[in-house]
């Protein structure tokens, strides 16, 4: 029996990942830090009982020592995942965490078949995107100047014409904050080390990840969460710039069978590819969609607010995927739907959250117009 090491597997990623790899014979060992943010120090009840679970960090060279010596396969999911901007321990936990595992397999002579490292689409930042006039360009992040008049939309930057967004493709890359920065150090770490030194490694760039399970405490859990919460309590929703950013959701569902798919294919090795799904939402459409779901009214608030770096549009091209075999089955709504019904049965602490949402505010993570 192949035995598989998922780091950060008490996540919503992580624990589903487990479940197919269990319910494919895989033998799981899920090791997660548990932390408060995220968990209240406790494993969720939604673990699977199969599974053997590890509390530690992945930053412990003697426990990561230790279990890669009992495992086949990695799938590297802990990560500082927050808004928040400790740019130092994002460095330490994505980038160290992921030197640290291949610096054991190296120094301990450890036969691991594969290492699937987690990243992101916002590695892209702006993306690429096109003018009728001039042709592809590749946009600048917005500055705070720019997105304190309002000026929420991409334009040439010869001409100044109103610009067309192309989808994001493996083969561009311009990540734009500290996150995003962390997760392609990630990939690279993975992809060169990995050819180096014969350890095969795949990375992958998922899209906004939604679905049951999905942290209702950290604040990274972004509009999906916010939106959720507050129409539980019948509040209007934030107006982030002009309700009109774009983004690709993936169901959670689809990102596991993403991770195994990856994980049994050689042909996947040594390179990164796109987990994206099949269609874009409006912030203001995704709103719509779940108020549908959740069978409430919404209505959004006046007051105009922004994330300084925030970018424009995040919508990945998903083919290089599809031609390994892999499809997105799940639609949005589909998890959308599924997700309220999950929401229901949750206790949720609202103070929390309300604090939560003051707090990103009083550091300037938000920012408003008015």
């Amino acid at each position: 029996m192949n035995r598989v090491l998922i780091t950060g597997g008490a996540g919503f990623i992580g624990s589903y990942t487990c479940d197919i790899l269990i319910a494919n014979g895989y033998q799981v060992t899920i090791l997660d830090s548990l932390n408060s943010k995220t968990h209240n120090n406790e494993w969720p009840d939604y673990i699977n009982e199969k599974a053997t679970k590890v509390k530690g960090d992945v930053l412990d060279r003697d426990l990561m020592a230790n279990i890669l010596t009992a495992v086949d396969y990695v799938i590297h999911l802990a990560a500082e995942m927050d808004l928040n901007p400790d740019f130092q321990k994002f460095m330490d936990v994505n980038v160290g965490g992921t030197a640290l595992i291949y610096e054991l397999i190296l120094k301990n002579n450890l036969p691991i078949k594969k290492v699937i490292v987690a990243s992101t689409q916002f590695v892209y930042g702006e993306g690429k995107w096109r003018c009728e006039k001039h042709g592809k360009f590749e946009a600048s992040l917005r500055t705070l100047d720019q997105m304190k008049q309002a000026k929420w939309d991409i334009h040439c930057p010869i001409c100044g014409l109103h610009a067309s967004y192309i989808k994001n493709k493996e083969t561009h890359q311009n990540p734009s904050n500290h996150y995003a920065l962390s997760k392609y150090f990630q990939e690279q770490l993975a992809i060169n080390l990995g050819k180096l030194y014969s350890i095969p490694s795949v990375a992958l760039r998922y899209s906004i990840v939604h679905g049951p399970r999905q942290s209702l405490k950290n604040a990274y859990s972004g509009a999906l969460r916010t939106f959720a919460l507050n129409l539980l309590v019948g509040n209007e929703l934030a107006t982030f710039e002009d309700n009109r950013t774009m983004r690709d959701f993936i169901s959670v569902f689809d990102v596991a069978e993403a991770n195994l798919l990856v994980l049994e294919k050689d042909e996947a090795n040594y390179q990164v590819f796109n987990v994206a799904g099949d269609k874009e939402f409006s912030a203001y459409e995704l709103a719509a969609c779940l108020a549908d779901k959740m069978k409430v009214p919404f209505k959004f608030s006046q007051k105009i607010e922004f994330r300084p770096g925030d970018i424009r549009f995040a919508v990945s091209d998903s083919a290089k995927l599809k031609k390994l075999g892999w499809l997105p089955r799940h639609s949005e709504e589909n998890t959308l739907e599924l997700y309220v019904n999950w929401l229901k049965e949750q206790k949720i602490d609202f103070e929390k959250f309300k604090e939560t949402q003051v707090k990103i505010r009083e550091l300037g993570i938000v920012k408003s117009l008015n």
